[in-house]
């Protein structure tokens, strides 16, 4: 297995710093790090760089929404971002925010020299504006019927439904995402790319070779079309870089979020003494590959090699999209509780699990993945613990009891041992194609074989029987040796496990040239389990931990005249109402509607998730009085555990109302 030696940089699209890391996020940064870990484990020079999406109107607004500047939403963002990414075993090299010096630096060099090109072109255009909020509106924040499918609530610049990009007045019925109001035009001059200058040298970068068939077939549909100017101008107000000699300009968000994975490299190479030049330079012999998700192949394949041509910049070897996640067949639901979180699928599962369920089912394209949640567990129990992880705690055992832990000196079937290391070619195209799914095939068919192996030979029977103790040692060598040669294939997808399995078999399992040469003669360490079956009960509680909750408190109905249903007085003095004093109060990042309270009940604190947000700031809040339920339920939230409810009165949003006792009430008392 000797290659060349190869020069690899990796991204993954950004995610935006505006919100949690989700499952459908992680298909492509897991797809990304399986890429990465496979070429490492081949002894090439391999590096993943990335960083958050930090520019944009929704970043300012929502930044204005928490009374907290733009810069401190997204450090807190990226703190939860990496913690995410750091506990489902991303092994990225470095991950940075579009919002730094280097990104600025890059975004101006790149800005001044298609200037110079005299690729750049400025024009007076008519822009919806919200004379509510005083603001010019990006694509994003005006919603319409498509002008071509006709779907309703359809995106400013592109259709969900359809694939179809467009003008924001192209919009049926356009109405303002952030006030709901009909928006007017005004005019305003902005900066154009002009991409038809690039035409001839896309055409030919997109020929090449290296991109999927219906990303060609969809870019085709474009240049039918005809490449239009590339407007990358934001008026103010509008948080992100100014655009140089100008005063209230700013760049689009997609003009420095794909210049954020150099930056994001730019920074690694300095900090580890890289050359940037060798890689993004003309000429470059190194391979720079993006992974990203099908709705942002315009982007990728259009506005980004084009400004790199107009700069001096090497292009991407290529670009691999992928398809949408969907979950028990459709799309992520908050209210069926398949919208689910890193963190909440953290907080119940291993990621190895999930990290080998996508490379089970990602292919070479774009269609999209189902995570159906009951073949989920069925495979994973199946495929890693009754299949792979099987071998090794059937072999161990013996080893371990018997032998004090020596393997034999020699492998009984060293013909068997190599054709699995000879398997190594054939996988390792499968995992070099991004055909993950046939990697896994391959590999579940040597642990068949693997296991067929032990259940042919019974070495459970043979060491009962006088005399047969060498060949039981024999029989358990061979099995361990194979369970090495499964889990260093099965490495890129399940970091975990193979650490675990490093610290049994006592070597690294990383580099396939390593299986050149058996275990033999050599110790062993003591067995520990590598990995639970799935309890179904745990996926159930993930799927109802990520169900929106506390409905009443976070929903409150307008006031109606009818009546619930009638209770006793039995029933109602069952409801243990009870002074309380907000001790602390803080905002919820994940969630729009809710404050986290931390309230006294009078030498008891109790934490509490109220859907009061939209009429109070936290700091309104601290030292008040207020009446709670104390006696309800506790509820998981995938925020954390709410151990009671506060009562409020009102129709919602701004018209909300805390309950408060008169002065004087002590923390603790019962109300009556």
């Amino acid at each position: 297995m000797t290659e060349k030696h190869r020069k690899i940089l990796l991204t993954s699209a950004l995610p935006y710093a505006n919100g949690a890391i989700h499952i459908g996020h992680m298909l492509e940064f897991v797809q990304t790090d399986i890429w990465a870990r496979f070429q490492r484990a081949q002894g090439h020079e391999c590096y993943f760089a990335w960083a958050d999406d930090a520019h944009g109107t929704p970043i300012m607004l929502s930044a204005q929404k928490s009374g907290i500047t733009p810069e401190a939403l997204i450090d807190r963002m990226q703190e939860e971002h990496q913690r995410d990414f750091r506990d489902f075993g991303l092994s990225y090299d470095h991950y940075s925010s579009t919002h730094s010096p280097a990104n600025q630096q890059l975004v101006e060099t790149i800005y001044k020299r298609l200037r110079e090109g005299g690729h750049i072109e400025r024009k007076t255009i008519s822009q919806f504006f919200d004379e509510e909020e005083g603001m010019f509106l990006p694509d994003r924040f005006i919603r319409g019927t498509c002008p071509k499918c006709k779907s309703e609530d359809q995106y400013g610049d592109s259709c969900e439904s359809c694939g179809s990009t467009y003008a924001p007045t192209d919009l049926i019925e356009p109405r303002s995402a952030v006030s709901g109001t009909a928006p007017v035009m005004r005019d305003s001059e902005h900066y154009f790319v002009r991409l038809g200058d690039f035409e001839d040298r896309l055409k030919q970068w997109l020929t090449g070779g290296q991109l999927q068939k219906e990303v060609v077939n969809k870019i085709d549909e474009w240049f039918a079309d005809g490449l239009r100017d590339w407007d990358i101008t934001r008026d103010a107000p509008y948080f992100g870089f100014r655009i140089p000699d100008t005063e209230d300009k700013y760049f689009y968000v997609w003009v420095d979020a794909p210049i954020g994975y150099m930056a994001s490299f730019l920074e690694l190479c300095e900090d580890r003494g890289l050359d940037f030049d060798e890689w993004w330079g003309p000429g470059s012999d190194a391979e720079i590959y993006h992974f990203i998700g099908k709705d942002i192949m315009y982007f990728h394949t259009l506005f980004w090699p084009a400004m790199l041509m107009g700069s001096g910049f090497r292009t991407p070897t290529a670009v691999y999209a992928h398809g949408f996640l969907t979950v028990d067949g459709t799309k992520m639901s908050k209210s069926r509780g398949t919208f689910i979180q890193a963190r909440t699928y953290l907080d119940h599962l291993n990621p190895d699990y999930l990290r080998y369920y996508f490379c089970a089912k990602l292919g070479a394209g774009t269609s999209d993945i189902d995570l159906n949640l009951d073949d989920f567990a069925q495979r994973v129990n199946s495929d890693l613990v009754g299949k792979v992880v099987n071998i090794a705690s059937r072999c161990a055992g013996f080893i371990q009891k018997r032998f004090d832990n020596q393997l034999a000196g020699t492998l009984p079937q060293p013909d068997l041992y190599q054709r699995f290391i000879d398997a190594r070619g054939e996988i390792a195209a499968d995992f070099e194609g991004r055909n993950y799914q046939a990697a896994i095939r391959r590999i579940m068919a040597l642990a068949d074989e693997a296991n067929r192996y032990i259940d042919d030979h019974k070495p459970w029977q043979m060491i009962k029987q006088d005399g047969r103790d060498d060949e039981v040692q024999a029989v358990c060598s061979q099995g361990i040796n194979l369970f090495r040669v499964l889990i260093t294939l099965l490495a890129p997808a399940i970091p975990h496990t193979a650490e675990k399995a490093s610290r049994f078999l006592g070597v690294d399992v990383g580099p396939w040239s390593d299986l050149d040469q058996p275990m033999a003669g050599c110790a062993i360490n003591a067995f520990e389990p590598l990995m639970a079956r799935i309890d179904p009960a745990r996926v159930e509680a993930m799927v109802e931990a990520s169900r929106e909750s506390l409905k009443p408190a976070s929903e409150p109905q307008a006031p109606t005249l009818d009546l619930a249903e009638e209770i006793g007085i039995d029933e109602f003095l069952k409801v243990d109402l009870r002074v309380a004093r907000i001790v602390r109060a803080e905002h919820v990042p994940e969630a729009d509607k809710l404050l986290k309270l931390e309230l006294d009940l009078g030498g008891e604190t109790r934490t509490v998730f109220a859907g009061i947000k939209s009429a109070y700031e936290p700091e309104q809040l601290e030292g008040r009085l207020t009446v709670m339920v104390a006696n309800l339920k506790p509820r998981k939230m995938r925020f954390g555990v709410s151990e009671g409810m506060v009562l409020a009165a009102g129709s919602g949003g701004a018209d909300l109302y805390l309950l408060s006792p008169d002065d004087g009430a002590i923390p603790g008392l019962r109300v009556t």
